[in-house]
């Protein structure tokens, strides 16, 4: 990953405080403008469409290299940006001002893959060009990039049953699932269940509206109390700010038994340092973002993405066969920490080991 990313990182961290306030009670929208003559119609028009900025990769990462990315390939190119705050309905309203603005191409991680539907098929009657960004939204979608999500629940899954190891038999885990309106959070379920099925015992499980880590701590709790705290063995989150409620759950319980995550959060890697955490996932976000920049760049010069652009299909959940780029995950343990996320300038060694963490930093040979 190129010393640039740093560079957005730090930008994109002093920038999201601002973004997040200014997100509250409207359609959350901002426009950068690459050429002079954008109102005169010969700059191409994205838009950019994210879900929320709860989880800290869309303002810290997605938003600024999918911004970069672009703006390097397509020059000229007028990027208007949407967050939706979670918020299903406010996101078709976006589309909608998308489409009114004049946005030829649409950059779209969905809030609700199924209720967004009707707006893709809006962009699609309108000759609008749809990307799925992440998530696989519903509809007539023209390309889709994202993860292997099946194998990222699958790397969960085994990241679990290797830690909980010869406990399995003590007990049972908590599953933490994500929210039942993002279609990768069904593939990220379905991935683990196939690994942890017939190794682990499924005490209790949670399917987690909006990803929420208050949520998630008030399902750790209550499934910690129901299950006593000794007889839990292992806590299945699917991503990092989930992990937070689980971890501080746990805490108050008086219990440590291992936990999942995903998404390399920097306190999800912090926790990982300090023990409280045993992996994350590691989805790089650069070659998500270059990835798609491919997509748009062809688009804009008015032609067809390369099959090395999109070299796989999805079906989505609306039965759309859908060209497109699936990147391969990575497993963030202790152990690897310096040689994933440090190496590839996601964080720096100092971002990780604040104070906080500085003697743990020095026994996981970080410092």
């Amino acid at each position: 990953m190129k010393l640039v990313v740093r560079q957005l990182v730090v930008a994109a961290t002093a920038a999201s405080v601002g973004l997040g306030m200014a997100a509250c009670g409207s359609a959350k929208q901002s426009t950068s403008s690459g050429a002079s003559g954008a109102a005169s119609g010969g700059t191409v028009k994205v838009g950019l469409l994210l879900p929320e900025s709860k989880t800290t990769r869309y303002e810290q990462f997605d938003r600024p290299l999918l911004e970069a990315n672009i703006k390097k390939l397509v020059p000229g190119a007028q990027i208007d940006y949407y967050n939706a705050n979670q918020d299903a309905t406010l996101q078709q309203t976006q589309v909608d001002t998308a489409l009114t603005k004049g946005n030829k191409i649409l950059v779209l991680d969905a809030v609700d893959s199924k209720s967004i539907q009707a707006s893709v098929q809006k962009a699609h009657d309108a000759g609008v060009k749809v990307l799925a960004y992440d998530r696989l939204a519903q509809g007539p979608v023209d390309a889709y990039v994202s993860f292997d999500n099946f194998k990222v629940g699958q790397l969960q899954g085994q990241g679990l049953v290797d830690a909980v190891g010869a406990n399995a038999s003590k007990g049972s885990i908590i599953m933490i699932n994500g929210s039942p309106t993002d279609p990768n959070a069904g593939q990220f379920k379905a991935g683990a269940h196939s690994v942890i099925d017939g190794k682990l015992t499924v005490g209790k499980e949670y399917d987690t509206p909006n990803w929420d880590p208050n949520t998630a701590n008030q399902e750790t709790a209550a499934a910690i109390t129901a299950i006593g705290g000794p007889n839990v063995v292992g806590i299945y989150s699917a991503n990092d700010g989930m992990a937070a409620g689980a971890a501080t759950a746990m805490k108050a319980a008086g219990i440590s038994v291992p936990l999942t995550g995903q998404d390399a959060q920097l306190d999800g890697i912090q926790r990982i340092v300090a023990g409280t955490q045993t992996m994350t996932i590691y989805k790089p976000y650069e070659p998500e973002a270059e990835a798609s920049a491919k997509i748009v760049a062809a688009w804009a010069n008015g032609t067809t993405p390369t099959p090395s652009d999109v070299p796989t299909t999805a079906t989505s959940g609306s039965g759309q066969k859908v060209p497109a780029n699936l990147i391969t995950p990575i497993v963030v343990t202790k152990s690897n920490i310096k040689d994933t996320v440090v190496k590839d300038g996601l964080y720096t060694v100092e971002q990780i080991c604040t104070p906080t963490y500085a003697d743990a930093c020095k026994a996981a040979g970080l410092q």
